[in-house]
Formats: structure tokens, C-alpha cells, sequence
């Protein structure tokens, strides 16, 4: 991997975006690695979570327009079909948990791509903008929908419109994000919370990210229908016979995510 890190430790899986020198903004070689180590991720078994974070000062500044304005090279449309659409699509139906580990400015699909993870941790140096507007375009990387459904229509719409920088502290105050840690703290903040999710029935933990999306889009009685399928095959894993035999015996489970 030349534009990311990959390594693993314990269970979780770790990509680190390692391009500081430009915010680790995308160009297609990036994502194109950034994919295949999800891919990599969801295919491995020993490997029950997963964390997306970034090397430098800031998380990721978006797209890089030297790519987007190079004479011969990928169009918009092609940048965003070739680039974002993959990556949203992966980090929200790998049935693992992503942990988003905001270590600085994530703006543009940086910031969308933090919205996408199934729960984001932002260190007290992050913040997030939705810097589109401020050069004309709309924003992609599944922003418009996903920030409307966390902070509402009108807080998106001004967001998206003034293009304005706001703290990760009022990113967490407005239901963004999940958490808010020291800088120096973030990674092994998000380690811990990853390894312990890890231990956990991830099978399980999977089937509910599925129900989450499901959700996002369903009426009440289409997602009553998929939480019985759901729960059908979550009780016919190991994890939930584990689970109940654990609790049964008083001993502390030992989780296999199948």
C-alpha cells in the first residue's frame, strides 16, 4: 500500500489514510486502496472490527483537485463513481463495526466519509465542514443522506449552504458523532472501544447494522418484518447459544462472531 497504512492487532482491522501532506485528500489510486483493505476486512474472519482513521494534522480535506482539474483526467462523475460511492457502500454493508478515529479537519467526503462509519470518535482538534458549497459543487460521499437524518433538515441545510467549520465538540452537542477525546488520546481510545467490540457477538452486531440501514428507509411495518428475520438468524449463531449458556452458568461468555 503505497497511500494508506493496513495492520492489524487483536481482532481489529486499522486503515490509516497516509497522505499528511495534503490532508490525505482522495485521488483514485487512495481509494482504490482504501477499497481493496475493506474488502480484505470483510473477507478475513479473524477480523471482527474495524477502524478508519488518518495520518498528519487532519483526517481528510476531501478531494484532491489537482486530479479533479488535470488536464486528461477523471471527470467529476467518474471521480465520484469511481472514488466515494464505492467507499460509502462498503463501510455500510460490511456487517462489522467501522470506528471512525477523527484526528483532524475532515471536510467535503472527508467529512462524510466520518458520517458513514457505524460510530465516530473525533479528537479535540477535529472539525468538520461541509466545504462543497464553497466551491460551487453539491455534496456527495452520502452527506445529504446521512446529515439530515442525524442533525435534522434545517441544521443540514445551513451547514451545507454556509460551508461553515464547526468544532467537534458541537459535532458531538448536535448528535453527529458518538464521542469526543483528547487528541493525544483518540487512537487508543478508539483501540480499546474496537477490541471491545471485537469480543463481542459480531455476528449479531452485523445483522443489527443491517437492520440500522434497513431502517433508514423503511415504514414501521416493513422493519418489524425484518426484525423477526433478523432475530431468526441471529438466534440460530453460535454467539446467541453461547450467550444464553453463559448467562445460564454465571460465567462470562467467550463470543466467536458466528
Amino acid at each position: 500500500m503505497e497511500f494508506i497504512k493496513k495492520e492489524t492487532t487483536d481482532g481489529v482491522g486499522i486503515i490509516t489514510l497516509n497522505r499528511p501532506e495534503v490532508y490525505n485528500s482522495f485521488h483514485i489510486p487512495m481509494a482504490k486502496e482504501v477499497q481493496a483493505a475493506l474488502d480484505k476486512f470483510e473477507q478475513d474472519e479473524t477480523i471482527r472490527a474495524i477502524i478508519l482513521t488518518a495520518e498528519g494534522k487532519g483526517f481528510c480535506a476531501g478531494q484532491d483537485l489537482k486530479e479533479a482539474t488535470a488536464k486528461g483526467g477523471p471527470s467529476i462523475g467518474e471521480i465520484v463513481e469511481t472514488t466515494y460511492n464505492p467507499i460509502i457502500h462498503k463501510l455500510r454493508t460490511i456487517e462489522k463495526p467501522i470506528i471512525g478515529a477523527i484526528n483532524g479537519v475532515a471536510a467535503g467526503a472527508g467529512a462524510n466519509i466520518a458520517l458513514a462509519c457505524d460510530i465516530t470518535f473525533a479528537s479535540t482538534k477535529a472539525s468538520f465542514i461541509q466545504s462543497f458549497s464553497s466551491i460551487g459543487l453539491v455534496p456527495d460521499s452520502g452527506g445529504t443522506f446521512f446529515l439530515p437524518r442525524l442533525i435534522g433538515m434545517q441544521r443540514a441545510a445551513a451547514h451545507m449552504f454556509l460551508a461553515d467549520k464547526f468544532s467537534a465538540e458541537k459535532a458531538k452537542e448536535i448528535g453527529m458523532i458518538y464521542e469526543v477525546v483528547e487528541h493525544e488520546e483518540l487512537f487508543t481510545t478508539c483501540l480499546e472501544f474496537a477490541k471491545n467490540l471485537a469480543q463481542r457477538p459480531t455476528k449479531g452486531i452485523g445483522l443489527t447494522k443491517r437492520a440500522l440501514n434497513l431502517a433508514l428507509t423503511n415504514d414501521l411495518a416493513t422493519q418489524l418484518g425484518v426484525e423477526k428475520e433478523l432475530q431468526i438468524e441471529a438466534a440460530n449463531t453460535y454467539d446467541n447459544k453461547e450467550g444464553i449458556a453463559a448467562f445460564l452458568e454465571k460465567r462470562k461468555p467467550e463470543f466467536k462472531g458466528n
